[in-house]
C-alpha cells in the first residue's frame, strides 16, 4: 500500500541533497543561528511579539527544529510550550482558552510544540471532538490568529512533513537507542496506524487555515538538516519584514 504525504517524494529527495557535507550543514546552521539571535534582540528592544507554531506527525523533527532555534537565543525572551492533552479543568472550557495565557508579551517569542491545531488534528482523528466542533474550529482559529496579527503579533506556522517510510525508520532508531526510547510511545504506533486519516486532517488544516495574515509553511522533513535550515531561513526572512 502506498502511503501519501503532503510533499511529493521527489521534493523530499531534493531537500535531502542540498548539503555537500555535514560540515556544510553545520556552517549554514551556525550562520543562521547568529542572524536569528540578532533578530531576537530586535524583537526584544522593539517590544515586538512573535509566535512560532510547529505541527507535524510523530517523529517529524519538531523538537529538533525547536532545539536549533532556541539553543542560541537569550532564554529571558522566549518560552517553549509543549502542548499535551487538556487536563480535567481545561476539558470543561473552550479549547482555545488554555492557550491565551501563553501568548507572548512585548519583546517575547512564544514557541508552540503542537498547539490549538490539536482540535482539527488529534481531536478530530481520534474522535475526541464532535464533528460539528472541529469543523467550526477552522473559522474560530482564523479569527483568533487575525486578532493576534492585528494586535501586532507575528504568527509563523510550520507543518513538518515526514514520509511514512522515514517515520518508520525514526521509530526503529528511537526504539533501539536507550537515550531516545523515551521519545517513542504506544500512542505513536496507534497514530501511525491512522496515517491516512492524519494526512487528510493535515491537508484540510492547511487548506482552511493558511490565511493571508498567518499562512502555513509546509517543510520537507525527511532530511532533518534541510528542515532545520529551511525553518530558520523562513523565520529570518519574514522576521526582518516584521
Amino acid at each position: 500500500m502506498k502511503h501519501k504525504s503532503l510533499i511529493p517524494a521527489k521534493e523530499q529527495r531534493a531537500a535531502q541533497s542540498c548539503f555537500e557535507s555535514k560540515k556544510d550543514y553545520e556552517n549554514q546552521l551556525e550562520d543562521l543561528q547568529q542572524v536569528l539571535l540578532d533578530l531576537q534582540q530586535v524583537i526584544r528592544s522593539g517590544r515586538r511579539k512573535m509566535i512560532l507554531v510547529f505541527e507535524g506527525a510523530d517523529a517529524a523533527g519538531k523538537g529538533g527544529v525547536i532545539k536549533r532555534i532556541t539553543e542560541v537565543l537569550d532564554p529571558r525572551s522566549f518560552t517553549v510550550f509543549a502542548t499535551g492533552a487538556p487536563n480535567v479543568f481545561e476539558q470543561s472550557e473552550n479549547y482555545m482558552q488554555r492557550f491565551f495565557k501563553s501568548f507572548p508579551r512585548e519583546g517575547q517569542i512564544a514557541i508552540f510544540d503542537r498547539s490549538w491545531y490539536g482540535r482539527v488534528l488529534v481531536e478530530r482523528v481520534e474522535g475526541l471532538a464532535a464533528k460539528a466542533d472541529w469543523k467550526r474550529a477552522y473559522d474560530e482559529i482564523n479569527s483568533i490568529e487575525a486578532m493576534l496579527v492585528a494586535d501586532g503579533v507575528l504568527v509563523l506556522k510550520y507543518c513538518l512533513d515526514v514520509s511514512y517510510d522515514e517515520q518508520k525508520k525514526r521509530f526503529k532508531e528511537r526504539e533501539s537507542n536507550p537515550l531516545k526510547q523515551w521519545k517513542i510511545t504506544d500512542e505513536d504506533h496507534r497514530n501511525r496506524a491512522k496515517w491516512s486519516d492524519y494526512i487528510k486532517a493535515f491537508s484540510e488544516m492547511i487548506e482552511k487555515t493558511s490565511t493571508r495574515v498567518a499562512p502555513w509553511e509546509v517543510i520537507a522533513a525527511d532530511s532533518k538538516w534541510s528542515a532545520r535550515v529551511s525553518v530558520l531561513k523562513d523565520i529570518i526572512r519574514r522576521g526582518r519584514d516584521f
